[in-house]
């Protein structure tokens, strides 16, 4: 059997997501990719569109694995033990996988966002374990924006060798959940804003 005749466009994406893990999101190529398989790049045009298609379907790919470990993660559990959960599991697949976490970060088309489930799925894991702290709309919004922003922005710079300092960052992590924690229960409701 021809090695062309074993491609699938999944086998393709998979390839594709660890190669964005070793050589960045970014740097991910039709060419290096028809490398790894030896076969042309025409060869795998026949199951994808272009580059813009196989990065898409490497974004689908990484938060569907991203949303699968916190959702094992977080099963069963509430308050604090679910946010140290969820943030644990964050911080693992983005420190583990870098290149697929990247490709969670890139805003995905709107027409495929709405017609694809995984992404309501971790949409709704997130709010989920954030309503146990009694929020509502718009504060859920907030509080996710917060979370994200907290969770991506550490895992970058940790990533990035971007902490110097002789504490381990492992003690900070666990820091920040408490921090985390405490700031959601005590969340200022949208609602005294506008009494103001």
């Amino acid at each position: 059997m021809s090695p062309r005749a074993g491609l699938t466009v999944e086998k393709i994406v998979l390839a594709a997501a660890e190669l964005a893990d070793e050589v960045g999101f970014e740097n991910i190529t039709v060419s290096a990719l028809a490398r790894k398989f030896d076969v042309k790049d025409a060869s795998l045009y026949s199951h994808i569109k272009n580059i813009k298609d196989l990065r898409g379907r490497v974004s689908i790919l990484a938060a569907e694995e991203k949303t699968d470990l916190i959702a094992d993660a977080v099963a069963g559990l509430a308050g604090r033990d679910a946010l140290a959960a969820y943030a644990n599991g964050w911080r693992q697949y983005a420190l583990t996988h870098p290149g697929r976490y990247a490709a969670t970060q890139v805003p995905l088309n709107p027409a495929v966002a709405t017609v694809w489930p995984g992404w309501r799925r971790g949409v709704d894991l997130t709010y989920g374990m954030l309503r146990a702290y009694g929020l509502d709309e718009p504060d859920l919004t907030d509080a996710v924006r917060l979370l994200r922003s907290t969770f991506h922005g550490y895992t970058s710079l940790e990533a990035s060798g971007g902490f110097g300092h002789s504490r381990p960052t492992e003690a900070s992590w666990e820091r920040i959940i408490d921090a985390l924690h405490i700031t959601l229960q005590q969340w200022p409701s949208t609602d005294n804003e506008e009494q103001k």
